[in-house]
């Protein structure tokens, strides 16, 4: 587990495409002394121990449709948890309802926001700003190719999705996208926010500069004025 900023963490797991290591990357954010789980891994004992040293799992999210691997697994070892989940999600079993991401727990007012990116029915990507730190949240809307991908292992992802080295937008995940305004306009309303770091659901994160970098990748798709 590594601490980014004060009351935030992440924690990395393995998730390979193509050969490429890009990583599975769960959030912890501490608000109080609870803690909100930012998408789910297999999360081992002394995982959900260090996790619990942290504060009360109290909110375990997850930002997008696909991201469904493992949050039965997750529900398991935090029951204790109140799961919210985009629209669409697929069941996760427990016995317990998820709660819509449209309606965020009122501990989060002034220290998470979220906001759901329209226009993309089948991922119903939402974003989410974690206001101390200045830190977007992102699932699959933006990876960041780690350096130690080889050559070959870029080329492959540059053909199967147009990313390269760096932070970029799948092509895949564009495909997804059948409201272009309605996605722009989600865009525009993000880019409003004000942040720095970005935490990429898969890859590297962005340390510094990242709404410079989201400015960029974007306009440069044509997704931005």
């Amino acid at each position: 587990m590594q601490q980014v900023a004060e009351n935030l963490w992440v924690a990395r797991y393995p998730m390979k495409l193509l050969g490429a290591d890009l990583g599975r990357t769960v959030t912890l954010i501490r608000i109080g002394g609870q803690v909100v789980i930012h998408s789910t891994a297999p999360f081992s004992p002394e995982d959900a121990a260090a996790i619990r040293e942290l504060g009360t799992p109290a909110w375990m999210v997850e930002g997008a449709t696909i991201h469904d691997t493992f949050t039965v697994q997750g529900r398991a070892v935090f029951p204790e948890a109140d799961m919210y989940l985009p629209p669409g999600f697929p069941e996760t079993g427990g016995g317990v309802a998820p709660k819509p991401l449209t309606m965020p727990p009122t501990e989060w007012q002034g220290q998470l926001e979220v906001l759901p990116i329209a226009g993309m029915p089948k991922l119903n990507e939402h974003v989410f700003l974690h206001v101390p730190s200045r830190t977007l949240i992102v699932a699959d809307l933006v990876f960041n190719v780690p350096p130690t991908a080889g050559t070959w292992v870029r080329l492959l992802l540059k053909l199967a999705s147009g990313l390269q080295g760096g932070p970029g937008v799948s092509r895949i995940f564009l495909k997804e996208v059948k409201d272009q305004a309605a996605f722009k306009q989600s865009l525009a309303k993000m880019m409003q926010w004000d942040f720095d770091r970005v935490i990429v659901g898969h890859g590297d994160i962005i340390e510094r500069g990242g709404k410079e970098t989201l400015a960029r990748i974007f306009r440069e798709k044509e997704l931005l004025p």
